[in-house]
Formats: structure tokens, C-alpha cells, sequence
């Protein structure tokens, strides 16, 4: 069973330094987040998967209207429509832009929601989605998929989208970095020589030195073979 008033993202990018556990893939993620909203939304908006709609306020003037679902409620109680993600109890065609991120990979039919989207969004209208390629596992034991660009583009234009954009948020030397967070913060060993090196890497925060050499690293030398994320975008062309 999902548990309720699960803590969620609030949407404050300025707790996102090179102190956080979560810089690598939060710094592409956003980017190209933010530059997918500027470029593509408009109108009324859906957020599926919305928790506390952390990227609402992103939205700002570009939108008529902010409607949040989900399949449980936040701990801000900042959902609108609690309900299943590939079932979504709304008249086909009502939203101009359809947004989802960090939500896919816990949804048991992926499709499903991909093809409610489709269904929601009025002609001419975008989709603008996220997920992960690498994680680790979390909000166990919903957890389900991960998805390369190519499983993206299968699942998009199965639903009838045309693919706009497909953008890898981080290369092989931000996941190398992050993996390498995950590690020292996630390590349960009673391995004294691990269990010391975790204990100095927490105490000392060299999530900090490890950020910030990965990124030097992934901007000198970005290669995409390997990514933290996705975000792609999708247009219900006017055919449909």
C-alpha cells in the first residue's frame, strides 16, 4: 500500500548547492526542466505525479490554469485529483500543456500514462516528461522501470506524439560522481575500513569535493552514452 503525506520535493532549487547529496542530477535536470517549460507550455496545465507541484511556480505566466493528480496525497496536500496515472478521471482534450517528472518509474503501466497524456491534451498541445535512466532503487517497493532515450521515443510515439526534444541531464562522468555519493551515503557494511570512509565522507561532506570534481569532469568531457535523466517532449499534432 502507498503511503500517505509522503515527504516530497518543494520545489526550493536553493537548497540545491554542491552540498547536497543531489547536485549532479539535479543541476541538468533543471535546466533542461526549465527550458522545456519556457520553450513548450502554455494554457492549462496537468501535472501527473504532481506531489507538492514543485514546478508550478516555474510555470508563472505561461499558464491559464495548474491542476495537480497523483495517486496519493502530500504531506502540503497540494494534490488536486488523487488517482491512478493511467486513469485519470477527466474529459479527453481539456489541458494545452501535460507535464510529468520523476514519476514514470514508479507507474506499473508506464503506457498507460504516457496514453492518458495523449488523451488529455488538446490538438497542438505538448507533453513534457521526465525519468530516469540511473538511480537507485527508492520509494521501494514502488519502483519499477528506468528508460534510455530510445525507450522514451518508443513509448511517445506508440501513444501517437511526435518527439520534439530528448535531452540527457548529465553525462557518464555525473553518473560516475553520483554513484559514487550513493555509495558512501547508502552503505549499511560492518566492514570497519568501509564503515570509517563513510563515516569521514558524511562528517566532512566531500559530497562537495565529488560534486564538484564530477562536474568539472562531465563539462570538460560530456558524454551521454551514460545519463542520470531525461527530459523529453512530445506535441499531439493537430491530425489527431
Amino acid at each position: 500500500m502507498r503511503t500517505e503525506n509522503l515527504k516530497r520535493f518543494t520545489g526550493d532549487t536553493k537548497l540545491i548547492t554542491k552540498f547536497n547529496v543531489n547536485f549532479l542530477v539535479y543541476k541538468g535536470f533543471h535546466s533542461h526542466l526549465n527550458e522545456a517549460i519556457v520553450n513548450y507550455a502554455k494554457g492549462r496545465v496537468l501535472d501527473i505525479g504532481c506531489g507538492n507541484k514543485p514546478y508550478e511556480k516555474w510555470f508563472n505566466t505561461k499558464r491559464s490554469e495548474y491542476v495537480g493528480c497523483d495517486i496519493i496525497q502530500s504531506d502540503l496536500q497540494k494534490v488536486d485529483i488523487i488517482c491512478n496515472a493511467n486513469n485519470i478521471p477527466l474529459e479527453n482534450e481539456l489541458f494545452d500543456t501535460v507535464i510529468s517528472t520523476q514519476t514514470i518509474e514508479h507507474v506499473e503501466d508506464h503506457q498507460g500514462l504516457v496514453n492518458e497524456a495523449f488523451r488529455l491534451l488538446k490538438k497542438d498541445g505538448y507533453f513534457i516528461l521526465s525519468g530516469p535512466m540511473y538511480w537507485h532503487l527508492h520509494e521501494q517497493p514502488f519502483d519499477f522501470f528506468r528508460f534510455t532515450k530510445y525507450g522514451f521515443k518508443e513509448i511517445l510515439e506508440k501513444a501517437g506524439f511526435i518527439l520534439i526534444d530528448v535531452k540527457a541531464n548529465g553525462g557518464m562522468w555525473a553518473v560516475t560522481g553520483q554513484t559514487l555519493i550513493h555509495s558512501f551515503i547508502n552503505s549499511s557494511s560492518k566492514n570497519i575500513f568501509v564503515r570509517t570512509s563513510c563515516f569521514i565522507f558524511r562528517k566532512f561532506r566531500m559530497c562537495w569535493f565529488v560534486n564538484t570534481f564530477f562536474d568539472w569532469l562531465d563539462n570538460l568531457d560530456f558524454n551521454d552514452v551514460n545519463t542520470l535523466n531525461y527530459v523529453v517532449v512530445g506535441k499531439k499534432d493537430s491530425s489527431f
